[in-house]
């Protein structure tokens, strides 16, 4: 019994000095989702833990991921070239929205909230945004 609970011992004190690595998520870009959904992403809210990843693929050419709002002290990447596969690893808490470029006005917009944490949720529903994305943006912050 003595042997048995040292290596339960050794086991669970190795397991908790390993050191813990980001989750990866893909998200695609898609012209049609299987719910009917045209010009969108593979998830409108993607919730993850801080340091994860995400990595954006697109399905065609025309798409991108563009940051337009995200916590405060967060520097935006640059927009993603049409039909690139991008990855972003989030290291600050708080609400990101994001946009297909070419596709904004069709509602081609998502969220990314990184540890649970919606501190800049009124940040997020002052932007101003156009066409569909108008009525999506409702719909995503009432899934929030």
């Amino acid at each position: 019994m003595k042997v048995l609970t040292s290596y339960l011992t050794l086991f669970f004190a190795v397991f908790a000095l390993t050191p813990a690595f980001g989750e990866d998520l893909t998200i695609d870009m898609l012209n049609k989702r299987d719910d009917g959904a045209k010009m969108v992403y593979s998830q409108d809210i993607a919730r993850i833990d801080v340091g994860d990843t995400i990595t954006w693929v697109p399905t065609s050419k025309g798409h991108n991921v563009e940051f337009i709002a995200g916590p405060d002290g967060w520097d935006a990447p640059k927009k993603s070239k049409n039909g690139e596969e991008v990855a972003i690893t989030f290291d600050t808490p708080g609400i990101y929205l994001y946009q297909c470029t070419p596709h904004k006005s069709m509602g081609m917009i998502a969220m990314v909230v990184v540890g649970d944490d919606t501190s800049n949720l009124d940040a997020i529903t002052d932007m101003k945004m156009r066409g569909k994305s108008k009525k999506k943006m409702k719909a995503i912050l009432a899934d929030l």
